[in-house]
């Protein structure tokens, strides 16, 4: 798994602060912590169990109760408070900041940020935000494409076909995300999303002709920088001993970064459209999200009753 980290002034920069004091020294400061803290009980003088590498964020029930303090208890509170090296304190509002404080934050250099925002809408905004930059991440061997909306992590051998799938898609309308190299990024506890290493962003191989800037090719609308990740398919050579999925009852799982997403084994040999395979379960795959299976509904219409399993793979196992 690779280590994500985020400097303070790359934070500054994208979300965009203002900057009341930031010490030379913390202006490359490495972030590694998706958390933020609102430190009402630590002004109050209460530290047990404080997270000194989270994010500090004052809103107005923080700026008010600092206001209503006398000046030495407020002194001897703030002081303690940033003897802790957090990585930056976060005034929401446009507040103004007692001159005390921004004297003892430069005593301890502890960066002092603002921003005009209500507390709420940017504490939500920079916990996504720090999710998508510092979330768990894993870089694969694959192609990500975006197929009517539903984005697909196409696995499989190298040679088995994956690119030239992917350039017929591109050219039936669709989006390449990745190839070759993905990197799948956990933003959430129930979401991926998938992008492409920077050098080899819109770049994409194909055998016997080599390497081609699909963007350069197809057009801007032919690209995308990232997609959610919503399902996996799995392409293979088709395997006479095995036997393969006829009905679609039963559901596939993987599972990437404790995330668990349906996926599909398609077995390929001369004659068979991936691309249009691909097109068709991703049309399946909404409609199931929205409760319809065509599998039950057959059954039912003949009388049958027959109930689907769930099978779980691992990363690993591809």
């Amino acid at each position: 798994m690779d280590k994500c980290e985020l400097s303070l002034s790359t934070l500054a920069h994208d979300l965009k602060l203002e900057i009341i004091y930031m010490p030379e020294s913390k202006k490359n400061l490495m972030i590694r912590n998706t958390d933020i803290n609102r430190p009402a009980l630590q002004i109050a003088g209460y530290f047990n169990h404080f997270d000194e590498t989270r994010i500090q964020i004052f809103g107005m029930v923080e700026h008010d109760y600092l206001m209503e303090m006398n000046i030495e208890t407020r002194r001897s509170n703030i002081d303690k408070f940033f003897s802790f090296n957090f990585p930056c304190l976060i005034i929401t509002r446009n507040f103004d900041l007692p001159e005390e404080c921004i004297e003892l934050a430069k005593k301890h250099e502890i960066p002092l940020l603002r921003t005009d925002r209500h507390t709420s809408a940017f504490t939500s905004r920079i916990i996504y935000y720090m999710n998508a930059r510092l979330g768990p991440q894993i870089t694969r061997h694959g192609v990500l494409v975006e197929v009517y909306g539903e984005g697909i992590l196409v696995l499989g051998e190298s040679g088995v076909g994956k690119s030239e799938t992917a350039i017929e898609l591109v050219k039936r309308g669709h989006q390449l995300v990745a190839d070759d190299a993905v990197i799948i990024k956990k933003t959430t506890s129930t979401n991926l999303v998938g992008t492409a290493p920077e050098l080899i962003r819109h770049f994409i191989e194909l055998r016997g002709i080599g390497i081609i800037n699909v963007r350069r090719i197809f057009g801007v609308g032919a690209v995308l920088e990232n997609a959610d990740i919503d399902m996996v398919v799995n392409i293979e050579n088709w395997d006479t001993s095995k036997t393969y999925d006829r009905l679609g009852l039963d559901t596939q799982y993987t599972d990437i970064l404790g995330v668990k997403l349906p996926s599909l084994t398609i077995p390929v040999k001369p004659g068979r459209n991936l691309a249009v395979i691909l097109e068709v379960a991703a049309m399946n795959n909404r409609q199931k999200k929205m409760g319809y299976n065509a599998a039950q509904e057959l059954l039912s219409k003949l009388g049958l009753e027959m109930e689907g399993s769930e099978k779980f793979q691992n990363w690993t196992d591809f």
